[in-house]
C-alpha cells in the first residue's frame, strides 16, 4: 500500500532534533509569546526575505486578521480565485467583507489575471492570491492590475513555502502574505500553526496587536483583537523542520518531473514542470474518468485525494453569493477532474515507479 502522505518518513530523521527542541520548551516552562517563537519570526522573515514576520493559530487566522489590520470589513469587497481551499473565502467572510469570485488559467490552477479587472467596483479593496498546490500565482500581473486600482495585494501561501518565482519567493511578493503550517504542509507543525509576513511596519504593528486580544501590553486593548499565537512548541519544532525545508523541496521537485516524464496515459492532463516557482504541494492529474482512474488506484494499493470536489461558488455555505454553476466553468472543470497522486519526502524509487507504472496501465 502506498499511502497519499506519509509524514512518518518526513519526520524520522529528524525526531530526536524535535524532540530537544520541545523539550527545551517544557524545561524553560514558557509556553506562550515566548523565545522559540520571537527566533522563528525573525528565521523566517529571513528565509522569506520580508522584515516582519508573526506567528499566529493558523493558516486561516493569518489571512483573517491582514484583513482586519486593513481595516477592510462591512460594505468592502475582496477578490478571490475561485478555485482555492474555502478557508481563503472564509477569512473575507470573517472579516465582514464580501468575496468575490474570480475564475483560475486552466494550465496554472492560479486567478487569472485576465479577469481581475471586470470584478472590480467602487468597492473592492483587496485581492487575495492563491499560489495553490505549490506554484506561485502570476503576481506580477496581479500587482500590475491591482495597483492601478489601488487595490492591497495578499498572499495566501499556505501552500507555497520555498517557492520562487522571478527571484521573489511567496509571501514576499504582496503587502503582505498569510501562512498555514498544518501537518500536512511542505513546512508543517505537529498542530496548527500559521504565520503573516510583510514588509508593512503599520500592518505588522497592528496584526500583532490583534492576534494578542488586541493588546501590546497586557490588559491595555487597543483593538476588539483575537487570541491566535503560535505556541512555543510548533515554534520550536518548525524551527528545526525550516532547516530542512530546502532540501525536502528539492525531493518534492524530483519527484514530480519523474511523474511528469515517465507517465504516459492520454486519458490524463499532467501540471507544466516547474522547479522554483512550483514546490509541489500537490501533484494534481487531471482526468474525465476520476471516479474510475481512483477507483483503480486503489484497487492497486495507490491512495488518492481529491482538492476540491466542491468550488466555493457551489458550497452551501456561499449560496448566499447567488452564483450558480457555470459561472466559473474552468474552476468547476478543476473540482470535477482534479486528482492528487501520492506525493512525500521519503518516497522510495520504487513506489514512485509503481505510481507510474500502474497509471499507464489505466
Amino acid at each position: 500500500m502506498i499511502p497519499y502522505l506519509n509524514l512518518e518518513k518526513l519526520n524520522a530523521p529528524i525526531r530526536q532534533k524535535m524532540n530537544q527542541a520541545i523539550n527545551s520548551v517544557l524545561d524553560n516552562s514558557w509556553y506562550i509569546l515566548g523565545e522559540e517563537l520571537e527566533r522563528f519570526e525573525k528565521e523566517y522573515a529571513d528565509y522569506i526575505g520580508v522584515r516582519y514576520c508573526l506567528g499566529v493559530g493558523n493558516g486561516l487566522d493569518a489571512l483573517h486578521i491582514i484583513l482586519e489590520a486593513y481595516g477592510i470589513g462591512k460594505g468592502d469587497e475582496v477578490l478571490v480565485p475561485a478555485n482555492t481551499f474555502i478557508a481563503t473565502a472564509l477569512a473575507v467572510s470573517y472579516a465582514g467583507a464580501t468575496p468575490v469570485l474570480v475564475d483560475v488559467c486552466e494550465d496554472t490552477c492560479n486567478m487569472d489575471p485576465g479577469l481581475i479587472e471586470e470584478k472590480i467596483t467602487e468597492r473592492t479593496k483587496a485581492v487575495i492570491a492563491v499560489h495553490l498546490y505549490g506554484r506561485m500565482a502570476d503576481m506580477d500581473a496581479i500587482n500590475e492590475v491591482s495597483r492601478r486600482y489601488n487595490l492591497i495585494v495578499i498572499e495566501d501561501a499556505a501552500q507555497a513555502h520555498g517557492a520562487v518565482r522571478d527571484n521573489q519567493m511567496a509571501g514576499s511578493v504582496g503587502d503582505a502574505a498569510g501562512f498555514s503550517f498544518y501537518p500536512g504542509k511542505n513546512l508543517g507543525a505537529l498542530g496548527d500553526a500559521g504565520a503573516i509576513t510583510t514588509n508593512d511596519e503599520n500592518l505588522y504593528n497592528k496584526a500583532k496587536a490583534l492576534r494578542n486580544y488586541g493588546s501590546m501590553k497586557k490588559y491595555h486593548h487597543i483593538y476588539a483583537g483575537f487570541n491566535s499565537r503560535m505556541d512555543e512548541i510548533q515554534a520550536a519544532v518548525l524551527r528545526v523542520k525550516l532547516a530542512c525545508l530546502e532540501a525536502w523541496n528539492l525531493e518534492r521537485c524530483r519527484i514530480a518531473q519523474m511523474y511528469i516524464e515517465h507517465i504516459h496515459n492520454p486519458k490524463l492532463k499532467l501540471p507544466q514542470y516547474s522547479e522554483k516557482d512550483n514546490v509541489w504541494h500537490v501533484f494534481t492529474v487531471f482526468c474525465d474518468e476520476r471516479q474510475q482512474l481512483q477507483e483503480y488506484l486503489q484497487k492497486n494499493g495507490i491512495m488518492t485525494q481529491i482538492h476540491y470536489p466542491i468550488p466555493v461558488h457551489l458550497q452551501e455555505a456561499y449560496k448566499d453569493l447567488n452564483y450558480k454553476r457555470g459561472d466559473f466553468p474552468v474552476s468547476e472543470y478543476i473540482a470535477e477532474s482534479e486528482l492528487s497522486l501520492p506525493l512525500w519526502v521519503g518516497m522510495s524509487e520504487d513506489e514512485i515507479k509503481q505510481v507510474i507504472r500502474v497509471i499507464n496501465n489505466f
